[in-house]
């Protein structure tokens, strides 16, 4: 199940593209994260589609970046969608999608490419780290960052009550990818640090598959390390 905010079967048709998989293991819903009915509707739709299922594995990824090199550039309106995009986003996600997550009764299945506990990962950036920030700037993308690794932490103590050890949330930082998102540091990014989405991709799905629960509440990077908060 994946989502887009426009041109659905476009993103089905490109999600697909050089999968060698059943196309009717793909389904794509409408969403914009910015509008709380269309995320509400996505959920009622899953909770007809899946009864008697639960969410083994779920990515928030929603972002967009009007990076801010001083004070004086920041924008209130481009602050603002920030905000309502990487941090409420993936807020909303959560709201709706948690209770698809198992409970502690919950009989989890075994199988290849599947982490040993339910994950629900948000997606953060190391520019989110307030011990790792040397450089400044971005001052709203580098703050809604920030508060998806609260989130995370705050999400996971619920789970632990709510699932113990069967599920837990996780922050992930992607490196830079190449999408519309970095397009202006394309040119300024070495070669060997600008990573595909394909690559990008893999390498978070090997870092959560190869994770415990004491990985649990945590930001980590495509290698698999932990970025301090």
């Amino acid at each position: 199940m994946a989502t887009a905010r426009t041109d659905v079967q476009g993103a089905r048709k490109q999600i697909l593209e050089g999968l060698d998989v059943r196309e009717n293991r793909v389904e794509v819903l409408k969403m914009d994260v910015t509008d709380e009915q269309t995320v509400a509707d996505a959920a009622a739709h899953c909770k007809d589609r899946f009864q008697g299922s639960y969410l083994r594995l779920a990515f928030a990824i929603p972002g967009i970046l009007h990076p801010e090199r001083s004070p004086a550039q920041i924008d209130y309106s481009r602050a603002l969608e920030t905000f309502k995009v990487n941090t409420l986003g993936p807020l909303l996600l959560m709201k709706y999608f948690c209770p698809f997550l198992p409970r502690k009764v919950t009989e989890l299945a075994t199988g290849d490419g599947l982490p040993d506990s339910a994950v629900f990962a948000m997606m953060s950036a190391r520019v989110g780290s307030i011990t790792d920030n040397r450089a400044g700037g971005w001052y709203s993308y580098r703050s809604s960052k920030s508060a998806i690794n609260q989130m995370t932490k705050s999400l996971d103590i619920y789970l632990r009550s709510t699932a113990g050890d069967k599920a837990m949330a996780v922050a992930l930082h992607p490196g830079t990818v190449k999408t519309g998102l970095s397009r202006e540091f394309w040119e300024s990014t070495p070669g060997e640090k600008l990573f595909t989405p394909e690559f990008s991709a893999e390498k978070l799905i090997d870092v959560i598959n190869g994770m415990s629960v004491k990985g649990r509440g945590k930001c980590w990077d495509w290698e698999g390390k932990e970025i301090p908060p």
